[in-house]
């Protein structure tokens, strides 16, 4: 069963991007898992805009470096930071406590940091742990779901021409993932379909992020969600997001109480050969000659 549909977001996020928001100041929001560059990103503007954050960490290695980077954001002791294994439901609940949001994404585990099959099963299992533990936490009020496009675009589109538009209501096919090894889109798929049908079933309010490819000081040619970017190229969905904008999108989501359903977050498409050539000279090391991806 689909979610309602909400329409993309592709002009810029009506969020305050510098000020202290003092309406946030009595908030407490958890973002899980708080250890890849996106989370803690999210973590300082959250902080910034005078949330109290719980940062909840899968990778409890990560603990000591994470307090660290956010010790000057976090002044007024406004951060505490929670070891949270997805498959631990006590971890969870205490990471959860006295929360009225949370922000979830998924990082694969650090001895298993490349996307297959196995990360599929991981990732949905995990989605399915932290719902439930929100259904079971009664000061939860909204989730902010972080997906990914690539649980849109894959699917049988080119045997219908007349089906090559994709919006918020399209899901990537989970058997063409699985022929074509296509490991991030089925990942992002069976996790946020997973997430979707128990928030549903136990009356959680949710809205899902669809975000292009994240343009952040980590992204390199290697990046699972590349897998395909040819293909993507060649439909016209190869899109990108800034790493600012795709934070500020989730806030504006999590703010705005009329907001539901899935939004398709980018903001920008590479749809020429100029472009691709300039993502493919951003992702590749200055010294590596071989041929772009794209």
């Amino acid at each position: 069963m689909a979610p309602p549909a909400s329409s993309g977001i592709e002009e810029e996020i009506a969020v305050d991007r510098d000020g202290y928001d003092s309406s946030n100041a009595t908030k407490t929001v958890c973002v899980m898992d708080a250890s890849g560059h996106f989370a803690s990103a999210l973590v300082r503007r959250l902080l910034l805009r005078g949330y109290t954050v719980h940062a909840a960490l899968h990778n409890h290695g990560k603990l000591q470096c994470i307090e660290e980077e956010l010790i000057n954001y976090n002044e007024e002791k406004k951060l505490k930071v929670f070891q949270a294994d997805p498959f631990d439901y006590h971890s969870l609940v205490n990471a959860l406590k006295g929360c009225s949001g949370l922000f979830y994404s998924f990082e694969p585990p650090s001895d298993h940091s490349t996307y297959d099959e196995l990360t599929a099963e991981v990732e949905t299992m995990a989605a399915h742990n932290v719902l439930e533990a929100c259904a079971q936490t009664n000061t939860v009020d909204k989730v902010v779901f972080t997906s990914s496009l690539t649980a849109v675009v894959w699917n049988n589109h080119r045997d219908n021409p007349t089906s090559h538009d994709f919006d918020e209501r399209n899901w990537s096919d989970v058997n063409l993932c699985k022929k074509f090894k296509l490991w991030h889109g089925l990942s992002k798929t069976l996790a946020e379909k997973t997430a979707w049908a128990l928030a549903m079933d136990r009356g959680i309010s949710m809205v899902s992020i669809n975000g292009g490819l994240v343009m952040g000081p980590d992204v390199t040619i290697s990046n699972p969600y590349l897998k395909g970017a040819a293909e993507m190229y060649e439909d016209g969905v190869m899109a990108s997001v800034d790493l600012r904008f795709y934070v500020d999108a989730h806030i504006c989501v999590f703010e705005d109480v009329s907001s539901y359903g899935r939004y398709l977050c980018f903001n920008h498409v590479i749809n020429c050969n100029e472009d691709a050539m300039k993502l493919a000279r951003m992702l590749l090391p200055p010294s590596d000659t071989s041929t772009p991806p794209l």
